[in-house]
């Protein structure tokens, strides 16, 4: 096995399910015959094969195979495998074929088709399975089973044949399951032309827009319906939706964010199933498999969650997930070097802030700040479980070093004592901003925004969507101060994960329509309506001519005057109108071509790109901020991530009582912890109140949950 011999080329023999798996490019084998007849047949490049029924058979390398055959040659390079069964040498082949090319539509349905009926131990191949040899996303596996069931012949044929690409056949099935819902549906009551207006509250601060936004009314015209967005403001989740509950008059839509289960308990929330079936936009959303996750206790679903849905290709060029963030000026200064440890970061930080107290304009520079308000408090005390290289799942570490997933409790670590005594170390030298512990969410913003923050840990939504857009008004950003991520470990060499590369499922909290809408259907087909591409380039994008324009390839773009326009917050509030908890896409228009959103339209991010931030990731050879972090690119567990349970945990187990008591003490023990003069003496009598929690009844709910997603 592996070993590589030189063989004569009428010793080979090939097959026609093996010679006909991919299709053979004839330009490639010219090529490759120059190559040939130029510098012999490389070793390097062998082709593969397997001794079947007493015969040398070609498993992989019929393009080259074919090359040296029209070439003469005598006797060529082989690397010999063993395989038992055919299939087995045809998966090989697949794998090698995709490592080394991309693959057309044609060739990807067809090798789609065969895996389908194939069998690994006496089983068929999972959609897991499958998504790994054919390098797609498990998403994009679900696309084709339902291209592969519900297509024509003819839309089959023309996959096939390479004159349709799968993304095409898609859109046309949604297409024409789109216009059968529309041609069912009853128009009673309604009135051609006429607008409803319907109220919307989210439990989280967000920038309200202004009555009669452009981009609002326009999507008004065409759905018939207007949504009046307020946000928190001045309360915490949980009391504002307390409130909303005690009143009895709830909004016609809402997200309750951490608040999300009181709404459930109260029956303040209309079901969502028999509304799927009816508005093919909205079941797009996820995988049957993956709706099934937002089910209640009583078998039904009543949210979604809105965020991280990729739509075909994935687009994604920023990292949206938690970091540790620095200006792009302060690596600039240090010679851009490479940051992989706590320590290293620090140094960073206290060499700039040794040579810079201040800004131009005088403002106290702060070398180092936390967010510690409410439930925002993870910006202080979830980083251990990065710093030790795992996934944000949230509450607790899924340790599968022994082969069975396992609850480890983050807060226990050696890495969060290491952790929390760096802070406590830094805070003492003068570092850690001093008002950190009291500072409200508003007042962090306010701090950020006048570019004086060096650096923080924290996730990317939860600041830098203001942020850039303050700094471009301001300039600060030519100025070097928008933020990059780094991934850092407890040590250096370790593999780290703070960027998720697929689609997180958050089953905790999401966007729901209440028992008080005297409408619900027309409240779901308008999440259903603002998700056609038409409505959501508008939510997004904006007008054409006026936001983007689109240039001979269809391909969309802003003009600077444009990108500078849409940045700014009164732009914002009169004109532009995103619904931005409400049901969206990132990834590929269905125009193929386009990004969902501009965030991730390749053109965009790099016109968008300050000269600093150009100049940092050329240094580190980055070509978005992904690459900047460097995490290990894996799929995550079907467990992940686990705080979509912890998220919704209330008082009614003895583990959800340990959970809500350890965030209490965290509260208040951890930025004793960090200003502490006594860091060692604090640490201990922070774990003594910790212990008081009853964590292991937390951790041992939390392991019955994780076997239960690990055995589904």
């Amino acid at each position: 096995e592996g070993k590589i011999i030189k063989i004569n080329l009428e010793e080979i023999t090939t097959l026609p399910e093996l010679k006909s798996a991919f299709k053979m490019n004839v330009d490639v084998k010219d090529r490759i015959k120059v190559d040939i007849s130029d510098n012999g047949f490389n070793k390097a490049h062998a082709v593969h094969i397997f001794l079947w029924e007493g015969k040398w058979v070609l498993c992989d390398g019929h393009t080259r195979y074919t090359a040296a055959k029209e070439l003469g040659l005598k006797s060529i390079w082989a690397q010999v495998h063993c395989f038992e069964t055919i299939n087995q040498a045809l998966l090989y082949s697949m794998k090698e074929q995709f490592n080394r090319r991309n693959i057309e539509d044609s060739e990807l349905f067809k090798q789609f088709e065969i895996l389908r009926q194939q069998e690994i131990n006496g089983k068929k191949i999972s959609v897991e399975e499958m998504s790994e040899k054919l390098h797609k996303s498990k998403r994009h596996i679900f696309k084709l089973q339902e291209v592969f069931s519900k297509s024509s012949k003819e839309q089959l044929k023309s996959i096939r044949e390479g004159t349709s690409s799968i993304n095409q056949v898609y859109n046309e099935i949604k297409k024409q399951e789109s216009e059968k819902a529309e041609a069912a549906e009853t128009t009673d009551g309604e009135s051609s032309g006429e607008i409803i207006d319907m109220t919307f509250f989210g439990a989280m601060p967000q920038a309200e827009i202004n009555d009669g936004n452009e981009i609002q009314e326009i999507i008004a015209e065409k759905t018939g319906v207007r949504v009046k967005e307020t946000w928190l403001t001045g309360q915490t989740a949980q009391e504002a939706v307390g409130t909303i509950l005690a009143s009895g008059e709830y909004p016609d839509l809402i997200d309750g964010g951490d608040a999300t289960k009181q709404l459930y308990d109260a029956d303040a929330l209309v079901p969502w199933d028999e509304y799927l079936e009816k508005y093919p936009n909205l079941k797009e959303m996820f995988t049957d498999e993956e709706w099934d996750m937002f089910r209640q206790e009583d078998g039904k679903i009543y949210w979604a969650n809105v965020f991280t849905n990729t739509y075909g290709e994935s687009k994604a060029t920023w990292h949206n997930d938690e970091a540790f963030w620095v200006q792009a000026k302060v690596l600039e200064e240090a010679g851009y070097p490479k940051i992989e440890t706590l320590d290293e970061y620090f140094d960073l930080l206290e060499g700039y802030y040794e040579k810079h107290k201040t800004l131009e304009d005088g403002t106290p520079i702060i070398p180092y700040t936390i967010l510690c308000e409410d439930w925002r408090y993870f910006c202080l005390e979830n980083a251990p479980e990065f710093l030790d290289g795992y996934p944000n799942d949230g509450s607790v570490i899924v340790d599968t070093s022994s082969g069975t997933p396992t609850i480890v409790d983050y807060n226990t670590t050696p890495t969060a004592k290491m952790y929390f005594g760096k802070l406590n170390e830094e805070f003492n030298k003068g570092i850690v901003d001093p008002e950190f512990a009291t500072q409200t969410y508003d007042e962090y913003i306010a701090k950020l925004s006048t570019g004086c923050v060096l650096g923080m840990c924290d996730q990317n939504w939860d600041f830098n969507y203001t942020i850039r857009d303050v700094f471009k008004s301001s300039g600060l950003d030519e100025k070097g101060c928008s933020y990059v991520p780094l991934g850092l470990t407890a040590e250096k060499g370790m593999e780290n994960r703070w960027h998720t590369y697929a689609d997180t499922v958050n089953t905790s909290s999401g966007i729901a329509v209440t028992t008080s809408c005297e409408d619900p259907d027309r409240a779901f087909k308008f999440l259903n309506d603002i998700l056609d591409q038409e409505i959501h380039d508008l939510r997004f994008w904006g007008v054409e001519g006026v936001d983007y324009l689109v240039d001979e390839d269809g391909l969309y773009y802003r003009t600077d005057e444009m990108r500078a326009q849409c940045a700014e917050e009164s732009y914002k509030a009169s004109h532009m109108c995103p619904y931005s908890y409400m049901p969206q896409w990132l990834g590929t228009s269905r125009d193929g071509k386009n990004a969902m959103q501009p965030t991730e339209q390749y053109s965009e991010f790099v016109s968008n790109m300050d000269e600093p931030l150009v100049k940092c990731f050329e240094a580190y050879g980055a070509h978005g901020y992904p690459d900047m972090i460097g995490s290990v690119v894996e799929e995550n567990g079907p467990w992940f991530p686990m705080y979509s349970y912890s998220n919704s945990m209330t008082t009614e187990t003895e583990g959800g009582v340990a959970w809500t008591k350890m965030g209490e003490t965290k509260h208040e023990w951890l930025p004793k912890v960090v200003m502490s003069s006594d860091f060692e003496k604090t640490w201990a009598e922070y774990m003594t109140a910790y212990e008081e929690c009853n964590p292991q009844a937390f951790l041992d709910e939390m392991q019955e949950e994780l076997d239960r997603r690990a055995n589904q």
